[in-house]
């Protein structure tokens, strides 16, 4: 099946690529420089993610980060969008355990960013929060596997989902958020196996990160992939540029240049 020229990415296209076999692409965006350049070469989904607690601000973890930054982040990135479905996380205390407050985050994000969608972590234990954001019309992303927001719960970054009881959860989970209408699924650092399991028993799209091969899309943090970040290096991770060490050439060149007169020369000058 040929794929039809998209100006828009939207839930339903998402489906249709899944539908005919054809990846969907991913990658996260904070502000509008770099949203502007990743949506010009027709990625699929920008996720603005709380990794923006770590990349933008600094953070160790992402739980810091509040609804209002996430808001603003989202809507630099809407600013600088055409095509790409933008996504936005709703962050940690923004949904857990209580619908009404999930529901007037997520309207928040909506009407304050302009975004396409919001993204939860979790499954039957936040489905009050999802079946309350879905009932305003408001689609969902969710995800499953290794949940940051979680990580004092689980204390370590480890591999989710190795032992039976863990991936039997992990599908059942899947299944009950695909009934009950979420978009599409993000897996996040499970074994490969049980990842394609998932994404052949449910028939939204799966976007895995850390989750092998065989699933309908993959998604990664601009920063780490672009190689600004330095300190985070998973098995999963792959670097598609040293943009570290550039910056760092493009800034020693310019001190440079600076204490010795040569910049700005003659014809740099009004």
């Amino acid at each position: 099946m040929k794929a039809p020229k998209v100006t828009k990415v939207t839930t339903h296209v998402l489906h249709e690529m899944k539908l005919r076999g054809e990846k969907i692409s991913m990658l996260t965006a904070y502000d509008f420089s770099m949203a502007k350049i990743v949506d010009s070469t027709g990625i699929d989904v920008i996720l603005v993610g709380d990794s923006a607690s770590n990349v933008m601000a600094g953070h160790t973890t992402t739980l810091p980060i509040t609804l209002n930054e996430m808001i603003y982040h989202a809507s630099s990135v809407t600013r600088g969008v055409e095509r790409a479905l933008v996504v936005v996380d709703l962050p940690f205390g923004s949904y857990q355990g209580d619908s009404l407050k999930a529901l007037e985050s997520a309207i928040r994000i909506m009407k304050e960013s302009s975004a396409d969608a919001v993204k939860l972590e979790g499954g039957s234990e936040i489905i009050e929060s999802i079946v309350r954001i879905l009932s305003a019309g408001i689609p969902v992303m969710g995800h499953l596997g290794l949940t940051p927001q979680s990580i004092n719960k689980f204390g370590t970054y480890k591999v989710r989902a190795t032992d039976s009881e863990e991936a039997e959860k992990l599908v059942s989970d899947a299944k009950l958020l695909a009934d009950t209408g979420c978009f599409a699924l993000v897996l996040e650092k499970i074994p490969a196996k049980l990842a394609e399991k998932v994404a052949k028993a449910v028939k939204i799209p799966v976007i895995g990160i850390g989750a092998g091969s065989k699933v309908d899309g993959q998604v990664l943090v601009l920063h780490d992939m672009l190689g600004i970040t330095q300190e985070f290096s998973p098995r999963f991770l792959r670097r598609y540029h040293n943009l570290n060490d550039e910056i760092k050439i493009a800034v020693q060149d310019y001190i440079r240049d600076v204490k010795n007169v040569d910049f700005p020369n003659d014809k740099e000058q009004y």
